[in-house]
């Protein structure tokens, strides 16, 4: 009752230096450049050096989202990373990230909701902030998936790369920030995507390593076959309760699953009016950072404008969806 709306004060990314093409990638894979571009859209993608990890990435993403907001690191209340490749198992990677910034004043914690989790963590935020007024937050999505590819398996290693993007958030002026969001789990669909082994179930052993059970694995029909089932609806049900049309979309920013089912979607999904921000093709998929880089993108290129309604939609692993509506502006 009374609270100011909560929106977006500054966003940045942090991809590596290290450029990988398809070149490269296609003759560790056994494939044609041209198969992996055709089946894809996707032309380079970005690799961590021997010497980096997520919070690496994920630090240098958070100071870029903290100077475009001119937010000092000391002044974040809540500092949440998304990441399903954290540094290690513990402690959560938002801890090194904390420490890198010198963010001492902050709450730290880490989600896991692969592809969807950024958008997870956003709606964390978005909560706590309504909950204590005038704090802020600085939410990151950062993975390193090139640790955990099988370049035998080319269903995953011509998608996967890595990255961090990031987000400050804060209250703002009305009618700007978030509208609403919507968050969906299907636990009984877990096995489209996963890493099987280094858990409690299957701790790392020899064996595992040498039965590559602690690759990345995925079924992508069945992925393809459960976002082109489900995410129509789900986002039909984000803009009844927000009360606005998909028409009134201005801007879509989704995950980047692939070049040619990223089109597919935008065409299930009735949005073709919309303007769907791309970054696959420079960089990839790079998991829960996909949302969280494209958004970066698309800000630091001025393509948002006063007033302009955001979606953005992130959806994978779990399996998950996850999908925010912001009415964008000057202070959001």
């Amino acid at each position: 009752m009374g609270q100011r709306p909560v929106g977006i004060l500054g966003t940045g990314s942090r991809l590596p230096d290290n450029e990988v093409g398809n070149a490269e990638i296609a003759a560790r894979v056994g494939v044609t450049e041209q198969w992996i571009e055709e089946r894809t859209g996707i032309r380079a993608r970005r690799f961590v050096a021997a010497d980096e990890a997520t919070s690496d990435l994920a630090a240098g993403a958070g100071e870029r989202a903290l100077k475009a907001a001119g937010v000092a690191a000391g002044d974040i209340d809540f500092l949440i990373v998304s990441t399903s490749t954290p540094d290690s198992p513990q402690p959560p990677t938002a801890y090194h990230v904390q420490r890198r910034l010198g963010a001492w004043g902050a709450v730290c914690f880490d989600v896991n909701v692969v592809c969807s989790g950024f958008v997870y963590a956003l709606s964390i935020a978005r909560s706590l902030i309504a909950q204590r007024p005038g704090s802020r937050a600085l939410v990151v999505g950062a993975d390193v998936y090139s640790r955990i590819l099988d370049f035998s398996d080319r269903r995953t290693a011509v998608l996967m790369s890595d990255g961090a993007g990031a987000a400050v958030l804060g209250e703002v002026g009305a009618p700007y920030g978030f509208v609403d969001f919507e968050l969906a789990s299907r636990g009984d669909a877990h096995g489209l995507i996963r890493v099987e082994a280094g858990g409690s179930r299957l701790p790392a052993s020899g064996r595992t390593v040498a039965e590559g059970g602690h690759h990345f694995r995925m079924d992508g029909r069945g992925v393809r076959n459960f976002v082109m089932e489900h995410l129509p609806g789900f986002l039909d049900g984000l803009y009844r309760r927000a009360g606005v049309g998909r028409e009134q979309i201005d801007h879509f920013v989704p995950h980047q699953p692939n070049g040619v089912m990223l089109t597919q979607i935008v065409e299930r999904c009735g949005l073709s009016a919309a303007h769907t921000h791309r970054t696959l093709e420079r960089y990839g998929n790079p998991g829960t950072a996909a949302v969280a880089v494209t958004l970066d993108a698309a800000c630091r290129q001025g393509h948002f404008h006063d007033g302009d309604l955001v979606l953005i939609a992130g959806f994978g692993g779990g399996m998950s969806m996850g999908a925010a509506l912001i009415r964008w502006g000057v202070t959001a």
